[in-house]
């Protein structure tokens, strides 16, 4: 069984932090909530989303596994505004999730979890940690987008730094110790990554929210920030790229 009502921006709060990476999740449903894990294609990055009971505004459910296709869903969720409740419901029968908006109902087709993957989260030792607004971050991503295809993150003692350089330009954005809402930097750190996917890992969050930073030297960088009033939480995994000499 799975019977469940939520505000339609709860829901596309959880599209938009996957669909960056996948077309298609298997969202693991349990009594307490749901989540779901995926890695894109060329196996850079990852998505590991958990959204509690408590988000929805109605939640029944056992457990079990739905394959979900984002477009389709997508879809649907394009004709609701935010705060439109959602009804969502798992028919048996059909082996179809119906999807009901006010008066229209749409069922849709569920994908066969069987061949979809279980990715494990890797154990990484990431000395550094930095917690700051994400609109801080947006608009220093938004000025190297039109310099470089990549960006080197910097954190130390002092503060966190963005920086991109292209052939004629240079982007760099610095925010010192005070205006962090947390540094721990037991030593320096830098690793560079791909622009296109860390923009698509930003985007999902709210201006005025924060966004929490793992770092490391030439290591995968760990982003994690909440939703749906904290009770939605995603986190995610993206590999450095490493300078050539």
């Amino acid at each position: 069984m799975f019977n469940a009502k939520v505000k339609a921006e709860v829901l596309k709060n959880v599209i938009e932090a996957a669909s960056p990476l996948v077309n298609e999740i298997k969202l693991n449903i349990k009594p307490d909530g749901i989540s779901f894990r995926a890695v894109d294609s060329a196996h850079v990055a990852m998505v590991d989303l958990h959204l509690s009971s408590k988000a929805f505004e109605e939640y029944k459910a056992d457990e079990m596994e739905l394959g979900i296709d984002l477009d389709k869903l997508n879809g649907i969720l394009r004709l609701a505004s935010s705060n439109d409740i959602v009804s969502l419901e798992y028919d048996e029968e059909t082996h179809r999730l119906v999807i009901k908006i006010g008066n229209l109902v749409r069922k849709i087709g569920l994908i066969d979890t069987a061949g979809m993957p279980d990715p494990k989260v890797p154990n990484l030792n990431l000395p550094s940690k930095v917690i700051l607004k994400s609109n801080e971050l947006s608009q220093g991503i938004k000025a190297s987008q039109a310099i470089s295809d990549h960006i080197a993150l910097l954190v130390d003692s002092d503060g966190f730094e963005l920086y991109a350089e292209g052939d004629t330009d240079v982007v760099n954005l610095r925010l010192p110790k005070d205006l962090l809402s947390e540094l721990n930097a037991p030593q320096k750190c830098k690793s560079l990554f791909s622009i296109d996917y860390f923009s698509s890992m930003i985007k999902p969050v709210k201006s005025d929210e924060e966004v929490t930073i793992f770092l490391g030297n030439d290591n995968p960088i760990k982003l994690e920030f909440d939703f749906a009033d904290k009770n939605g939480h995603v986190t995610y995994l993206l590999a450095p790229r490493i300078e050539s000499e």
